[in-house]
């Protein structure tokens, strides 16, 4: 099993997932370890159409697009690590367990997801994750996804 330390710039991270604008909430991934653990880097910028209706007066980054970026981000790393034996595959979200949101995220944040794998079965993959902003816990969560074998 690989343990080199990889990154997935956005090209690669289009190739990886089926997400797209707007609903694609990572940039960019680093310090990935095969499929062992990894960080996400989403640039949270004003121009998001979430913006218009979540606060428009006061934008908050909604955390349930933060637990998405935690799974995209688990994804990629599934995806990417070569575990799956072909990158054509599709990830879905399985689980969300003891998600806790502790602050706010603003526009003009970088969140980083780091995500850690707690288990593998066959195709399905579970994963600690914290969502840090210039270092500080923003959220958390336990995720699982699965590859689709189709």
């Amino acid at each position: 099993m690989p343990t080199k330390l990889e990154s997935a710039d956005i090209a690669r991270i289009l190739k990886a997932l089926p997400h797209r604008y707007p609903f694609l909430m990572v940039d960019r991934v680093i310090n990935m370890r095969a499929d062992e653990s990894a960080v996400g880097i989403k640039n949270v910028t004003a121009n998001e159409p979430q913006f218009m209706g979540h606060f428009p007066d006061n934008p908050v980054f909604p955390g349930v697009l933060m637990i998405e970026g935690m799974a995209q981000t688990a994804g990629v790393l599934c995806i990417c690590s070569g575990e799956t034996g072909d990158a054509s595959k599709n990830v879905f979200f399985m689980t969300i367990d003891k998600a806790k949101f502790r602050k706010l995220v603003r526009p003009g944040d970088t969140i980083e997801y780091h995500v850690t794998k707690i288990t593998r079965k066959r195709m399905m993959w579970w994963y600690r994750a914290e969502a840090r902003v210039q270092g500080a816990l923003v959220a958390e969560a336990e995720i699982g996804a699965m590859i689709d074998n189709a």
